[in-house]
């Protein structure tokens, strides 16, 4: 069947569901975990924002024009600091008041380190399994999405805002103390931005359906490698892991027409 790819939708459970779908049809992936599946890449792409079919997509599925001026791929999606939807402005106020005006969580996440990152209330745990985390937990909560980026900001110093995807796809994981981590930085932040500190102290734990972690990766793209085939033996973060240690990142691949068997 040929099928638009886009991120993986998720479901917490002992090990994360996966399901992969367009407008059209779905496919459940966990029970192809141990079988050979294949996608072939036949050259369309369809941009996610405005739908025109391209040779060539930006970031995550837009063709140029959309990427420069379309809201769902505002520069403060990568960099919240930058978010001015509080003030009223951004490329779409009212999708700012949807998206951005409302409340974010900060957290500390490990995928391999511990990172430290932003999303809205509502994207928690999707957030965390896109990233491949292994256990996450909320450490403030801010009412809009700029102030969650400054305290990003603050937090820089101290922890990466970056997930070595090899390490987590080797499930290189370290062992921290995510309570005490969490619970230093009252000391780290300035006073006005300690003040989001959210008592919530869960620790939430991810488990993924993989059988073997691969001891080397190696990332592969369809507009490398049309034809992607082999036994698919995990899923972890947004990535499919075949049994020779190559990966697919999905959700890079947004808008691209495979045929899927």
């Amino acid at each position: 069947m040929e099928i638009e790819l886009s991120k993986m939708q998720t479901r917490l459970a002992e090990n994360v569901f996966y399901t992969l779908s367009d407008d059209n049809q779905s496919v459940e992936m966990n029970p192809l975990i141990g079988k050979k599946i294949s996608m072939n890449f036949g050259g369309k792409c369809q941009c996610q924002s405005c739908r025109k079919f391209l040779k060539k997509l930006f970031a995550q599925g837009f063709c140029y024009d959309c990427f420069m001026k379309s809201s769902d791929a505002s520069p403060c999606i990568i960099n919240p600091q930058l978010c001015e939807g509080h003030l009223g402005k951004g490329r779409d106020v009212e999708w700012e008041k949807v998206h951005h005006v409302q409340p974010h969580f900060v957290y500390l996440a490990v995928a391999s380190a511990l990172k430290v990152g932003v999303t809205r209330n509502t994207q928690i745990p999707t957030r965390w399994i896109d990233q491949g985390a292994s256990y996450a937990i909320r450490i403030a909560e801010t009412p809009y999405r700029k102030l969650a980026g400054d305290i990003e900001v603050a937090l820089k110093e101290c922890f990466t805002d970056k997930t070595n995807w090899q390490a987590m796809l080797k499930n290189e994981i370290g062992d921290f103390d995510l309570l005490e981590e969490k619970w230093r930085l009252e000391d780290v932040l300035p006073e006005d931005l300690a003040q989001y500190m959210c008592e919530d102290d869960e620790i939430i734990e991810i488990n993924y359906p993989v059988l073997e972690y691969p001891k080397k990766v190696t990332s592969v793209t369809f507009d490398k490698t049309p034809l992607v085939e082999g036994t698919l033996i995990g899923i972890k973060g947004q990535y499919l892991i075949f049994d020779d240690g190559r990966v697919l990142n999905v959700r890079k691949h947004d808008g691209y027409h495979v045929e899927f068997t």
